[in-house]
Formats: C-alpha cells, sequence, structure tokens
C-alpha cells in the first residue's frame, strides 16, 4: 500500500512539474535535477531536465551553472554514457552548456572588452589574457584590427605580449593574416608565431624568406623559423606546404580542430577588407580541406611540385566521401572530386591511387580508378610510382568494386603487353559477370558492373586481345548464356563467338535452341553463332546441326528465327551430303 501511495505522489509530482506549475527558476530546476539524479529517482530527475530544455534557457546560464558544480557536471556526464533513462535529456543538457561555451568564447563583446582590458591594471591583464587565450582563434581578428588602429597605439605593446599567449588555436588565422598588406603588423604576427611553435607556420614563414621583398619580413621569418626547426630553412617553402599537407591528410593530432564542437573554422584573408574571414566546415572533412589548401598553397610555392595534385585529388575524393555539402567557400557550380581527377594526368592520378591503396581507402582508390578508366591508355594504366605499379595493385585490392572497375579499365585500354598480375583482369572480369558479391555491392551496382564488365570483354574480343586471355572466363561466360538477363546474355554470346571452343561454340548453340528464350535473343545466339562458324569453322555435335536443320527446314518456324538458324547453316559449310538433303527435303516430284 505504501509503495502505491508513493508511486501515486510520484506521478502527480510529474505532472505538475511537467505543467510548469512550480514556476522554478533554471537554477531550481538545474539542482534537483543533480539531486534527483544522485538519489535514483530518474523519472523526477528527467522531468526536471525536460523543464530546462523546454524552458528555452540561455546556454550561458547553464555553463555558469555547470562551473559552479563540478562534482554535479561529472554526474551528468555520467548519466549520458551509463543511464538508459536519462541519457538523452543528459546529452540535450551537455548540447547546451556547450552552446554556451562556445557562445562566452566567441562573443565580439567580450573578447573586445579583455583587448582592451589588456591595458588597464596587471590584475586585470592577467585575466584578459586567460580570457583571450580561452576565446583562442576566434580572439585572432580582434586583436589583429585591435594593433592596426592607429587611434590604439598605447595598447599595441600588451596586444603583442598577449597574442603568442593564445597559443595553437591561433595559428590557423595568424598564418592566414601573413597575407596583410600592414607590414608592422605583419611583423608581430611572425614574431608570435615563432613564440608559438609547432609546424604548421613553417612552410608559409619560409614563403616570405623566398619570395617577400621585405627585407625586414624576411629576417624577421628567419628568426622564427629558428625558434620553432632550423633545419626547416634548408628546405623549399612547397615542400613545407606539402609535408602539412599530407598532415592534415593523416590526421596529425597537432593539427586537429577543437573536440567538443563539431566543425573546424578555415581562415581566410580579405585582400579588399584587409581582414580575416573564418568559415565552418564540417569536422568530417576538415582536416581533408586543410590538405587541399596546403596543397595549393605548395603549388603557389613552386608549380612544379606535381604530387601535391596528386594528393590534392585524393584529399578531394576523401572529402566527398563524408556524404555531407561542400563547405560554403566552394562556389556554385564548383565541380566535383571526378571532374578534377579526370582533368589531371595519370601521373598524378596513380600518386592519389598509391596512397589510397597503401590506406586501404576503398572510396578514394574507387574514384581514381574510375577517372584513370576514362582518360588512361595502357602505358598510362602502367604508370609507375617508386617500384610500384598502382592500378595493378588495384586489381588484388581487397574491395570489390575496386577490383572490378580497375579489371575494366585496364580492358577498355586493351592491353598489349602482359604485367605481373595481368591474369587477374580477366579472373575480375568474369567474377563481376557473374554478378559476384551481390550481398557486397547490391543488386543494382552488381548487374551494374556486370554489364560493363561484358562489354569490357567484348571489346577485347574484338580485337583479338593477346594479353587478356578471355578463354580463361569461358566457364563463367557459358554460365551468363544458360540464366542472365538477355543484354547479358547477347554479349556473352558474342564474345564466346571469338573463342577458338568446341565449348563456347556448342554453348551458343544451346542457347540459340533454347525455346525458352524470346526469339530476339535466340536470333542473335544464331548471329553469335555464324560469326564463330566464319571465325573457328564448324565446332558442333552432330545433334546440334540436326536441331538446327529442324529449324531451317520447318514451315511453322517463325521467318526471322529461320532465316537467322539458315545464315548459320551456311556458315557452318556443311558436307555436301546435308546440304543436299535440305535441298531434296523441300522437292516436289
Amino acid at each position: 500500500m505504501e509503495n502505491k501511495h508513493s508511486l501515486k505522489w510520484m506521478v502527480l509530482a510529474v505532472l505538475l512539474l511537467s505543467s510548469g506549475l512550480f514556476g522554478a527558476t533554471v537554477e531550481e530546476n538545474w539542482n534537483d535535477f543533480l539531486h534527483y539524479t544522485a538519489i535514483g529517482r530518474f523519472e523526477l530527475a528527467k522531468s526536471y531536465a525536460e523543464q530546462i530544455i523546454e524552458s528555452q534557457v540561455d546556454p550561458t546560464i547553464l555553463l555558469e551553472l555547470s562551473e559552479g558544480n563540478p562534482e554535479g557536471y561529472r554526474l551528468l556526464l555520467k548519466m549520458h554514457a551509463d543511464s538508459d533513462q536519462l541519457r538523452e535529456v543528459s546529452g540535450k543538457i551537455l548540447d547546451l552548456i556547450e552552446q554556451g561555451r562556445y557562445i562566452r568564447r566567441t562573443d565580439p563583446k567580450i573578447i573586445v572588452q579583455e583587448i582592451k582590458r589588456l591595458s588597464t591594471t596587471i590584475r586585470g591583464r592577467i585575466a584578459a589574457e586567460e580570457r583571450l587565450k580561452n576565446a583562442g582563434e576566434y580572439a585572432i581578428p580582434y586583436m589583429l584590427a585591435a594593433l592596426a588602429d592607429e587611434s590604439r597605439k598605447n595598447e599595441f605593446s600588451y596586444i603583442t605580449e598577449a597574442l603568442p599567449k593564445i597559443g595553437r588555436s591561433a595559428i590557423r588565422p595568424l598564418v592566414a593574416s601573413l597575407q596583410m598588406e600592414d607590414v608592422a603588423v605583419k611583423i608581430e604576427v611572425i614574431r608570435a608565431l615563432g613564440k608559438i611553435g609547432y609546424y604548421e607556420p613553417l612552410p608559409y614563414l619560409k614563403l616570405i624568406v623566398e619570395s617577400d621583398s621585405s627585407e625586414l619580413l624576411k629576417t624577421q621569418s628567419v628568426n622564427a623559423i629558428e625558434q620553432i626547426d632550423p633545419d626547416a630553412l634548408k628546405a623549399p617553402a612547397a615542400d613545407l606546404f606539402f609535408t602539412l599537407a599530407e598532415k592534415y591528410y593523416d590526421g596529425d593530432d597537432s593539427l586537429s580542430s577543437p573536440a567538443e564542437y563539431d566543425f573546424g573554422n578555415v581562415w581566410f584573408w580579405d585582400e579588399a577588407k584587409q581582414t580575416l574571414m573564418r568559415h565552418e566546415v564540417d569536422k568530417r572533412y576538415f582536416d581533408e580541406m586543410m590538405a587541399m589548401r596546403s596543397c595549393e598553397w605548395a603549388l603557389k610555392a613552386d608549380a612544379g611540385i606535381g604530387k601535391a595534385i596528386g594528393l590534392w585529388i585524393a584529399a578531394f575524393y576523401r572529402a566527398e566521401s563524408a556524404g555531407v555539402p561542400m563547405p560554403d567557400y566552394f562556389d556554385a557550380g564548383h565541380a566535383d572530386a571526378m571532374t578534377y581527377a579526370t582533368t589531371a594526368g595519370p601521373e598524378y592520378l596513380h600518386q592519389a591511387l598509391e596512397r589510397a591503396l597503401n590506406d586501404e581507402d576503398a572510396y578514394v582508390a574507387l574514384g581514381v580508378v574510375e577517372a584513370l578508366a576514362v582518360n588512361a591508355g595502357e602505358k598510362s594504366l602502367l604508370y609507375r610510382v617508386g617500384t610500384e605499379q598502382p592500378l595493378a595493385k588495384a586489381l588484388n585490392f581487397p574491395d570489390r568494386k575496386v577490383r572490378y572497375s580497375a579489371a575494366i579499365a585496364f580492358a577498355e585500354a586493351n592491353p598489349v603487353n602482359e604485367f605481373v598480375g595481368s591474369q587477374l583482369i580477366v579472373e575480375n572480369l568474369a567474377s563481376a559477370i557473374l554478378e559476384d558479391g551481390n550481398d557486397e555491392l547490391g543488386a543494382d551496382l552488381a548487374a551494374t558492373y556486370a554489364l560493363r564488365a561484358i562489354n569490357a570483354m567484348y571489346k577485347l574480343a574484338l580485337v583479338r586481345n593477346m594479353v587478356v586471355e578471355l578463354s580463361e572466363a569461358m566457364p563463367a561466360l557459358i554460365e551468363v548464356t544458360e540464366n542472365s538477363r538477355p543484354p547479358m546474355q547477347v554479349l556473352s554470346a558474342e564474345v564466346l563467338a571469338y573463342l577458338e571452343s568446341p565449348q563456347a561454340q556448342r554453348a551458343i548453340t544451346t542457347m540459340a535452341l533454347n525455346d525458352q528464350n524470346a526469339n530476339e535473343i535466340r536470333i542473335s545466339a544464331f548471329n553469335s553463332l555464324a560469326r564463330s562458324a566464319k571465325i573457328n569453322a564448324n565446332l558442333l555435335l552432330t545433334e546440334q546441326i540436326e536441331a538446327i536443320y529442324g529449324l531451317v527446314g520447318s514451315l511453322d518456324t517463325d521467318p526471322a528465327l529461320r532465316a537467322a538458324a539458315a545464315g548459320v547453316y551456311g556458315a557452318l559449310n556443311l558436307p555436301s551430303e546435308q546440304v543436299k538433303k535440305l535441298i531434296l527435303d523441300q522437292a516436289k516430284s
């Protein structure tokens, strides 16, 4: 009885709370949520959490409450991880707290105030430096604007002292700002980058050393590089940019975007306004976007650094694999990765393919292989990267789509020279026409690959290719003539017609004689049989010849089918006895 009364009061309390009759403040709801969570009354705790969420609370208030109660915040994290009942509401409250953290970090009013506070008291400066460090990269545009403001010269030294204390998060906007025209501010940016350290500024600083007209800026850049890594002075800026691009592509931890957000910031310099511009980029491809930008800078530093093109293409494909729209700084109509890949030469595509194969990155590998199939001939397909032939390696790649696409690319290029692994071309084509891996690929994609593969085999047959031994695919081709879709049956018979084999010719005949096939399929098969007979002579069994004779000699046979069978009869160049019988059977006495 007591338990029933307790349950009754609990339900009543939940109803009252959810109706908002208690009119509790956010702080009261927060405290009650934590209290009931701590004592295991999860239903009540959930109702308080829902009130917090539904009240459209200012996220900064929740942030302050969480900071004022670290134990409560840890409890919230635990519930989000472990509690089935409170996981969803805990996650929503955590999201609000992170929104509050972001708002506080990025609020321009707060940042501007803290920059001004740098030049007040010692205590004020220390507090301001801490706040600006917390604001991170978001503080940089305002700090640079203050440094460039002639009316704030008295603050200059305080801001420049604080600039490197922002730390690693300041690097991306600072290196973007190196395109500014204000030499005095630019010098301070260079000094700050030298003090912050890390690899990322090195290529930008080296580019100044190599190409800037100002000796003062060059000297400052050399000093900054020596603080970070003196050996970088020996390397060209283009190579340093390429190394930076590889670090981004490989997900180097020192370059990662803030873990607490689902986006990263890409910074650009607005030449007209002489200011920094920020673009939020989905975190799922942030590293790839930055790898692409670093490759672009490598090409600006040295147009001859072709390896940057291969890496740029690989990064673009991998960005597309995230399956989300490209960033807003891509102009409308920006071409996709495939467009750039097919425009690039095979040399760069093979570089991208070699990288993808080594990374076992099926999406990138497939995209590059398909591009090679569009624009590469045999010599291009066998391009070497070091001692490796990437496309030949792709014939043995774990991902079926990559193997099939590589085999089709080779087949359509009509190879005339054998190479290590060339036997895998026909193995993969045969597997594709049988639609092996249907579960892996899906029925539609498997069917698409089957049709592409049989078309590629037909092209090889037409030119009598001597490298790809199509006879090894004969069992698969015969199977397709027996139980596949009409277009596949027709093309398989066409390929079999070029194979000098009794089995091949007899399989075409079986397909032509099968009255379960539609007449157009049988007629096509007879045409293929006639071609086989012209190329390889008669390889049929006697009973098959008699069955063809039966169709030719019967008045009940469809005229078109009869004509096709008659064409075969002539192409078989049969002995006079069999031809005489056909003539005399129709003769009238």
